[in-house]
């Protein structure tokens, strides 16, 4: 029995240093390899944040009144018709990127949900100024006046909030 025993114990020593450095070299090859697809989706996400951004600056950049204006030929509306058009307008390029907010700050969508909110108002109250069936043309002139006069707007505070958020995840 001891003969067996002189065999057996450096043969089960011998086993259990080489199953533990085996384990210990599969268990950090996992670890590598789950690091480097963290790196990698990383990367993918922060691509994909990017290009939110991007898509996120050109509907603040689309929503302003004056540039919505400029693709719509005025002449032949009234106030009440270009109303219903600019809202319409505003509320399709917000609903259009409505998922967009999943790769975004909370505080970062809630200032885009504000720029949509006072754009709906600021046509609104803009539109009361003139009779329903009046022609278009002087409402929409004075939507681009006072939109550039009203001192900082929130669709600038808004592009203020985005940069800043895509200059830290850059920096990161």
């Amino acid at each position: 029995m001891l003969e067996i025993l002189k065999y057996t114990l450096p043969a089960l020593i011998v086993f259990a240093c080489t199953w533990t450095i085996l384990y210990m070299m599969i268990k950090n090859e996992r670890e590598r390899r789950d690091l480097d697809l963290r790196k990698a989706s990383q990367k993918e996400f922060t691509a994909v944040r990017l290009r939110s951004y991007e898509r996120l600056a050109l509907l603040l950049d689309r929503t302003v009144p004056e540039h919505i204006l400029r693709d719509i030929d005025v002449t032949n509306l009234t106030v009440k018709q270009l109303q219903i058009l600019l809202l319409k307008t505003v509320r399709t390029e917000f609903d259009h990127n409505l998922s967009q907010q999943i790769y975004v700050s909370n505080e970062l969508w809630d200032s885009i949900k504000l720029v949509e909110n006072e754009l709906g108002r600021f046509i609104t109250v803009g539109a009361a100024a003139f009779p329903p069936n009046g022609p278009a043309l002087p409402y929409a002139q004075q939507l681009i006046t006072m939109y550039n006069t009203n001192g900082v707007t929130p669709t600038q505070m808004a592009q203020e909030k985005l940069r800043d958020e895509a200059r830290l995840l850059l920096r990161n």
